[in-house]
């Protein structure tokens, strides 16, 4: 199954069109792209048998889980990125925040604020089921679906002292960019097992497979939930391949341009990043 916001309002895929969630369960399920994760189990029972003249809704996409309660991140969790930072590879997952003032859809405007600015392609969880204290063998029953993330960094910002700052860093205005939509894990064939890859206007910047993470999806939710509760409707950034700007020689940072994120099962996350408007400032008497 696959899950959107369409025009702010909950959909459900059906081949090229959406499915109105409200209006085809008669207002059981309300039209809020977020109020779903609290209903999960029943909702996917319901979901099952949707009607093939279900009402449908058309218009753009939006961010697909808009208002998680927790927005998880975690670093270095690819061996082949901690290796290209020059990093042991962790025991622990390296855990920080995101705020959800960063989150944007799918063909966004994202302005950048500086020439500093790196990519982070990511696969983010969105959790379905309270997990707490929950066995590494149980992790993906408490996952709903599967997205795509950008975890944009301002490496300025994140790595100026006297500690690191990478919640702020990494939570500027269009910064935690998502979408297209929410993917169930059945659908895929291997769900430990993704491509995935992000681009700028047509040029391979990443390109990798879920399979190369350190600490895997139900592993993370295990880790995360022996200190944390994690509600229905909270996302995990789980972590970046290698590939980023930072980690070459000399460094290199995002541009104007198209950034498309991929993951396989999913589809390609877009937005258009544009340079920060300068503000010019008044003559007198103008």
């Amino acid at each position: 199954m696959r899950i959107g916001n369409v025009a702010g309002r909950l959909a459900i895929a059906a081949g090229d069109e959406w499915v109105d969630v409200e209006q085809a369960s008669a207002g059981r399920f309300a039209a809020d792209p977020q109020a779903v994760y609290e209903r999960w189990d029943e909702f996917r029972a319901w979901a099952a048998d949707v009607p093939a003249g279900a009402p449908r809704v058309s218009g753009p996409l939006g961010v697909p889980v808009p208002a998680p309660r927790q927005l998880i991140a975690i670093g270095l969790n690819y061996r082949e990125h901690a290796i290209e930072s020059k990093l042991d590879i962790p025991e622990h997952p390296v855990v920080f925040a995101k705020f959800q003032s960063s989150l944007t859809g799918p063909d966004s405007v994202v302005e950048l604020p500086s020439g500093g600015v790196d990519w982070e392609v990511e696969l983010v969880v969105v959790i379905g089921r309270e997990a707490h204290q929950v066995p590494a063998e149980k992790g993906w029953d408490h996952v709903a679906g599967l997205t795509v993330g950008q975890d944009l960094s301002w490496r300025e910002v994140q790595t100026r002292g006297p500690a690191p700052q990478f919640s702020l860093g990494k939570s500027y205005p269009g910064f935690s960019p998502l979408g297209p939509a929410v993917v169930t894990p059945e659908e895929f064939a291997d769900k430990d097992d993704l491509a995935i890859r992000c681009s700028l206007d047509g040029e391979v910047l990443q390109d990798g497979r879920t399979s190369d993470l350190i600490f895997s999806v139900s592993e993370l939710v295990s880790r995360l939930s022996e200190a944390l509760t994690l509600y229905p409707g909270d996302l995990i950034y789980t972590g970046t391949p290698k590939g980023v700007g930072m980690g070459r020689t000399p460094r290199r940072f995002l541009t104007p341009g198209a950034l498309v994120s991929s993951i396989e099962g999913i589809g390609d996350l877009t937005i258009n990043l544009v340079n920060e408007p300068v503000n010019e400032p008044v003559s007198e008497g103008a």
